[in-house]
């Protein structure tokens, strides 16, 4: 049993996540690193994955990069996650089986829907056959048997038809017009290849654990080395690769739904960083801003920046720069730099909050 103190701990999930020093050469070592980009458009700074990929590329990284990769199919996107396009063959037994146990769309009630719609999933596929890839808009919506659940998705079969479809890898995103997905048989956007399990999950297991550098035991993964943290319950499993390894840290902002800070209770338990994302709180009961962003500084998390791009009135406006214990000068500094760079990246004038003006 690999024993880590608390800095261990934050020092191999930063090393893990490509936020030290050592940059990776560029998008694709980056994104076949972190296994996927989330995709996510909400814009109040820039779409997360534009911002994942310049927090660990900095200003040399452009949005087009990553609109040239998913057009000519360096990536993917499934499942609300861009993936280098190769990996889908370490995914396409388990979607056959359509046993995936952290897929809302993977139970028996999605099961059960698709059944009860076996003349909807026809039209959609007999659709799609012969003249995909094609937007939601110009698929049949013929169930017969809604979708119904707590009210978000009541009402919205189609939608819901087409997210089971891609979970049992019948359909896949092709392209996007814009923001919306267009749909296509999936043998016709997926590689052929398939990696079957339980290889394949061995694989994926490796690679998740590489990418997070430690995460809690649970059963049944088996990658890495068992290990505890000094003053925190439990058991985690953790890559040994990145022990012992000297560790150069930096400044960096991060998104809101960076892997860093994703999961709240590791957040809490290696970083003691008291974090939320606020963008579905009232305005008047956040405490941080709409998309604050998280600020890394070597292996702690020191505040949140509260900014906001006006692309109307091309400035950045920083509304606040929390810090959860006063910053030193050479703190200050730094995320002043951070700031600036995001802001250049941006192609926006600087709009700093009195008393942390450059």
């Amino acid at each position: 049993m690999i024993v880590l103190t608390r800095q261990q701990a934050r020092r191999t999930a930063v090393r893990a996540q490509l936020l030290t020093r050592d940059r990776p050469a560029g998008l694709p070592e980056l994104v076949g690193h972190l296994t996927f980009l989330q995709y996510d458009q909400t814009s109040a700074v820039a779409p997360n994955a534009d911002l994942i990929a310049w927090s660990r590329l900095g200003s040399s990284y452009r949005p087009e990069l990553l609109t040239e990769a998913l057009e000519d199919r360096t990536f993917i996107e499934f499942k609300g996650l861009i993936r280098p396009y190769d990996d889908l063959a370490l995914l396409k037994a388990r979607m056959a089986a359509w046993d995936d146990p952290d897929d809302q769309f993977s139970h028996p009630r999605a099961y059960a829907f698709v059944t009860a719609n076996a003349a909807c999933r026809r039209d959609i596929l007999s659709r799609l056959d012969a003249g995909g890839p094609l937007p939601a808009s110009e698929l049949p919506d013929t169930c017969e048997v809604p979708w119904s659940s707590s009210g978000w998705n009541n009402n919205r079969s189609l939608t819901m038809m087409l997210e089971c479809l891609a979970s049992r890898g019948e359909i896949a995103i092709a392209d996007r017009d814009g923001r919306e997905r267009l749909w296509d048989l999936a043998h016709r956007v997926y590689p052929p290849e398939t990696v079957g399990e339980p290889e394949a999950t061995r694989i994926r297991d490796e690679r998740l654990l590489r990418s997070q550098g430690l995460l809690r035991a649970r059963r049944g993964f088996e990658a890495g080395e068992p290990a505890t943290v000094t003053g925190v319950r439990g058991t985690w499993r953790v890559d040994p690769a990145y022990l012992d390894l000297p560790f150069a840290g930096r400044t960096a902002l991060l998104s809101p739904l960076d892997r860093l800070v994703f999961d709240r209770k590791r957040l809490l338990d290696l970083f003691a960083f008291d974090y939320t994302l606020e963008m579905y709180k009232p305005p008047a009961k956040r405490k941080w801003g709409y998309w604050a962003m998280p600020i890394l500084r070597g292996d702690r998390l020191i505040g949140k920046l509260d900014a906001t791009a006006d692309h109307a009135h091309r400035v950045l406006r920083v509304d606040a720069v929390h810090q959860d214990a006063p910053f030193d000068r050479a703190t200050t500094a730094a995320v002043q730099r951070e700031i600036r760079d995001l802001a250049a990246w941006l192609g926006l004038d600087l709009d700093l909050p009195a008393g942390f003006s450059t």
